[in-house]
């Protein structure tokens, strides 16, 4: 009975919220409710995936997912139930059984396969992004590529794999196999719906694992999409499993003995939770906090250059990028650059994500958008400038979305708005007299994920590069988050574990060494001759 007044309710909340959406979201959300099995963009219900199929949960506990342009409805997450996630645990063990021992060159196949699918079926992840998560429709499209290229890595894993062997003493042989863990989980965000879980499902696929994926409960339904393009694919039932929820679920994650490694982006509180909680449980964990990356503006950079690629770092995704530049640091006369950069920032525009020329859409959440715009608030209690302010923005046909325009603050770093992680469209200046001041400010930052510097001056970049005590440096690049082929090598606060995402790091993380020390006598080998020699010891 109480099931179906709870699926009744969601019929009537899908039909009167689904119309609030724009006439371009609203065609491109019935069309995913169509062809895809795993979630409704219409107001429906998002499903669990265990064992290879879509389960309709039976909690009763449901979280609206809003479309951040018009607070419609677009679907809603169930907080899965203790039955329904050991159900999926399960579903993991029963397959890690048989994954794990088919061919490397099986799971290579899975993974070939997959980057075709994904290329095929990129603009329905793409839409499902702007539906749930709000950006813009190329910024999604973003999302699903930087993914992607991690599937293409995968698709390698034959090399990655490789073991050592070497003959120790006469007929003795010791090899080393890296061999999958067993079953390993996933907790992701809310702001690359598609990229995160793509860090972590390939991989955890082709070295042999089986994965339980915990999409953010406030945009499931790209990886529910690529739950289905897994299954096109040919993975087998039970080696990708998909469940909701929020700390019930995160912490039935951390708890469960069969779970053998947990992978995390987010913020520092969820992420300290899990690290602690899983590592005293014994398990692997990689987690990627928070951040506060900063940009050095010399006075010999390219300024045209340097300007255009701040205002995109900084803005682009609405700032809700973990290596978003949100602190610029112009080192002396180069601060006379700044009426430019904030002309340009002006231009930007900021609408719907599925409206031609939009360069920014909505931030995540209500709750985000006013957290947001307390910080930018802070800065004038404590004596910072706000030069160009995109509180109270106002967006033509979206009045009830969580608009926050492009802002410059001229601060210090005593501020709050410069020390907090502000997560949105919001860039901190600051000015240092020389390069060593600025390399002073980053290096007493807590945060170390990426850093950059403008300049045209290969000395100046080099004395930065090594002096800056950042994991992830840009050179006349903004945004230098490396390509899979390396890996993710942020630092300080921003990490805990000692293994980085995807790349060599990631092949590391989804496997142990198994060690192997053999020892087959020549002289026992079939076949022999006899000899009729006295034997002696030897």
């Amino acid at each position: 009975m109480l099931r179906s007044l709870v699926l009744r309710r969601t019929a009537r909340i899908g039909s009167r919220y689904v119309s609030g959406l724009s006439a371009a979201a609203s065609s491109r959300a019935h069309a995913l409710t169509k062809d895809w099995q795993g979630t409704s963009f219409t107001g429906g219900n998002a499903k669990n995936y265990i064992n290879g199929q879509f389960v309709e949960s039976s909690t009763d506990k449901w979280i609206d997912v809003l479309d951040p342009s018009t607070q419609a409805v677009v679907s809603r997450v169930p907080e899965t139930t203790p039955d329904e996630f050991e159900a999926a645990v399960s579903a993991a063990e029963t397959a890690f059984k048989t994954w794990s021992r088919t061919s490397v060159l099986t799971r290579q196949q899975f993974a070939l396969k997959l980057q075709a699918e994904i290329r095929k079926n990129a603009d329905a992840l793409a839409n499902s992004i702007v539906l749930e998560q709000g950006k813009t429709h190329a910024d999604a499209h973003g999302d699903v590529l930087r993914g992607l290229q991690v599937v293409e890595f995968a698709c390698s894993v034959p090399s990655a794999l490789l073991g050592d062997k070497l003959e120790v003493s006469r007929d003795m042989d010791t090899y080393t196999r890296r061999v999958p863990l067993g079953v390993c989980a996933a907790v992701a965000p809310f702001n690359f719906p598609a990229m995160i879980p793509l860090w972590t499902l390939p991989l955890a696929a082709v070295t042999g694992n089986t994965l339980v994926l915990k999409p953010s409960e406030r945009d499931p339904g790209a990886a529910l999409i690529l739950a289905e393009l897994c299954e096109r694919a040919g993975l087998p039932p039970g080696v990708l499993n998909v469940v909701h929820g929020t700390v019930p679920t995160v912490n039935a994650i951390c708890d469960h003995p069969a779970i053998r490694a947990i992978s995390f982006v987010g913020g520092n509180r969820a992420g300290t939770h899990i690290y602690n909680r899983g590592t005293q449980n014994g398990k692997r964990v990689q987690a990627n906090l928070g951040a506060k990356n900063h940009a050095v503006i010399m006075p010999d950079a390219n300024k045209n250059l340097a300007l255009n690629s701040i205002i995109g770092a900084a803005f682009g995704a609405a700032g809700q990028r973990c290596m978003a530049i949100s602190v610029a640091i112009f080192v002396g006369s180069a601060h006379d650059w700044l009426p430019e950069l904030i002309e340009r920032a002006k231009g930007l525009k900021v609408n719907g994500g599925f409206e031609p020329g939009t360069d920014l859409g909505p931030v995540i959440s209500p709750h985000a958008k006013a957290r947001v715009e307390g910080l930018i608030g802070s800065a004038e209690s404590e004596g910072g400038k706000i030069v160009l302010d995109g509180r109270g923005i106002k967006v033509e046909g979206y009045p009830n979305g969580n608009f926050v325009g492009p802002t410059i603050i001229e601060a210090d770093t005593s501020m709050t708005c410069y020390k907090e992680e502000i997560f949105g469209p919001a860039l901190i200046c600051v000015t240092a007299p020389t390069l060593d001041d600025a390399l002073e400010i980053i290096n007493a930052n807590p945060y170390g994920n990426g850093t950059a510097i403008f300049t045209q001056s290969g000395a100046t970049a080099r004395k930065f590069e090594h002096e800056t005590n950042v994991g992830q440096v840009g050179i006349n690049v903004p945004i230098p988050v490396p390509l899979p082929m390396f890996s993710w090598s942020g630092n300080k606060g921003s990490v805990l574990g000692d293994l980085g995402f995807y790349g060599k790091s990631g092949v590391d993380f989804f496997t142990q060494n198994k060690t192997v020390t053999s020892l087959w006598r020549a002289e026992d080998a079939i076949g022999n001759k006899a000899t009729t020699d006295m034997p002696t010891m030897r």
